[in-house]
């Protein structure tokens, strides 16, 4: 019998990823293709969907195939994620009718959000959705849409998220997982766990957004069309797939109550699974990837985009490929602390747990005497002040993770992971397998199909290392985070007047 394999490609911020595995989650083959983020004004962000996601997919999928050398009718099942929770209208063919509305770093929509609020009223949101609006949330922008596009609003045929937009092209079905349709709030009913608009009856038609599946879901097969686009056999079963996030956070063994996961992406992100529904207006709920589990998230709506920014702003002297690596040991030069340097990594407002769109990004306290390594060091330090502040609200809930796995590039830069468990107090456990969420979407596809449990994913990635968190500059960081806080605290005011 012929071995089978499975595929996984994750759509991230500014790449796709991909890998194919087999049964034992020994990778064959991956590939990449790199995309850029659009920023059209402050405060947007978007994607083009057929170029960015579907031509990415299609060229990951085939480079995978080609590399391989694996005959296509023995790949048994793919799955995709991608980031989220994003807002795409698309016509009854499935074209896209405009670009794709990103996640929380996309804020055009805080009016929207506002009116929603004061319409509706914020308690009864929170307590049908378990989520406060936020730019993180997909009705706001749903009545952006509505309100600034009505020509593209009255064609739109679906909307969707970018799992969906890609699950409609291999399949010609148009769904999505619980654990994203929890970011469709005010749509999304936590307690009946369906569709819903109790709350509102007039933001859109219920029949327009994608039919709900769990993420161990079987839901189709990739049509003909798709094959030869993709290079996949027709007939490939295709399994829900989610957000990135969720699909990450399997990947590196977040399969328990207590598990938690520390992305480091283009954003920090922050999964929990817990046994209970368990929400605050700070952090984000969703039902978990598997019926009859919860999650409890937390993000930073920026953090390795601001080493992109610092370094086409502040390191055009450097050159080569290891830029990155070259400004990381300028920030050990450093000393913990910055010499003082506070920085508020909000350059696209802030997610958790202030959900300030307002927010702006600042480094306080220069003096003639800083330079460069100190104001890269600052922005590591600002991150992970900016994370020890949703890690003290979970801790408020009484939740403290038992076992935090930290995965994403950032993993790579000691500085700043070393920084981010000095600060928050906790160890990181890194695994081997780095590949990110495409492993995760490879796992959930052989998982929907019932060739592995759960537990086998320690078998598939096994523990690499663990961060220890040092306690040697405990007084030099409390000071910080004070700060940190306070700094924020005292402009918060001053921040929204600057868009008023």
């Amino acid at each position: 019998m012929s071995e089978k394999y499975y595929l996984g490609i994750d759509i991230g911020t500014y790449e796709t990823k991909g890998v194919l595995v087999n049964i034992k989650g020994q990778v064959i083959s991956k590939s990449a293709k790199k995309h850029e983020m659009i920023v059209p004004q402050s405060g947007w962000a978007e994607h083009r969907p057929n170029e960015d996601w579907w031509g990415d997919f299609t060229y990951v999928s085939n480079d995978l195939i080609n590399k391989s050398g694996c005959d296509p009718k023995n790949i048994k099942a793919v799955s995709a994620s991608t980031i989220g929770p994003c807002m795409l209208p698309v016509d009854k063919q499935g074209e896209p009718l405009m670009n794709a509305v990103l996640y929380g770093v996309d804020t055009r929509a805080y009016k929207e959000i506002d009116y929603l609020n004061q319409t509706i009223g914020e308690e009864k949101i929170f307590k049908f959705n378990g989520n406060s609006l936020t730019s993180q949330q997909v009705g706001p922008k749903i009545l952006w849409l509505k309100n600034n596009r009505p020509e593209i609003f009255n064609k739109t045929y679906k909307i969707v998220n970018g799992t969906a937009f890609i699950n409609s092209r291999l399949t010609g079905n148009y769904t999505t997982d619980h654990f994203s349709a929890a970011f469709v709030n005010p749509l999304y009913d936590i307690h009946k766990q369906n569709w819903s608009n109790e709350l509102i009856d007039d933001l859109v038609n219920l029949e327009q957004l994608p039919k709900l599946v769990w993420t161990d879901d079987i839901i189709g097969h990739v049509t003909a069309k798709a094959a030869k686009e993709t290079g996949l056999a027709e007939g490939t079963i295709v399994t829900s797939g989610t957000i990135d996030a969720a699909a990450e956070a399997l990947s590196v063994g977040v399969i328990g109550t207590g598990d938690m996961m520390m992305m480091y992406g283009s954003t920090m992100f922050f999964i929990s699974i817990t046994d209970k529904i368990l929400s605050d207006s700070r952090l984000w709920y969703s039902p978990w990837l598997f019926k009859g589990e919860h999650s409890l998230m937390g993000g930073l709506a920026t953090s390795g985009t601001l080493t992109h920014w610092f370094k086409n702003n502040f390191a055009k002297d450097l050159r080569g490929e290891d830029i990155f690596i070259k400004l990381a040991k300028e920030a050990e030069q450093s000393p913990p602390g910055s010499k003082g340097i506070i920085f508020l990594p909000y350059f696209s407002g802030e997610r958790t747990p202030i959900h300030d769109t307002h927010a702006k990004g600042t480094f306080f306290g220069l003096d003639l005497t800083h330079n460069r390594s100190d104001m890269y060091r600052s922005i590591f330090e600002g991150i992970a002040y900016g994370t020890k502040h949703v890690f003290d609200t979970f801790k408020e809930l009484n939740y403290v993770p038992n076992k935090l796995y930290g995965v994403g590039g950032g993993t790579k830069n000691n500085i700043w992971s070393q920084t981010t468990s000095d600060i928050i107090g906790l160890n990181q456990i890194l695994r081997k397998t780095t590949l990110g969420a495409s492993y995760g979407d490879a796992f959930l596809s052989a998982y929907a199909c019932g060739d592995l449990k759960k537990e086998d994913i320690n078998n598939w990635n096994g523990i690499d290392y663990e961060i220890e968190a040092k306690n040697d500059n405990n007084d030099i960081y409390s000071k910080g985070y004070s700060n940190f806080r306070k700094l924020y605290e005292n402009t918060k005011n001053l921040m929204k007047e600057m868009d008023d």
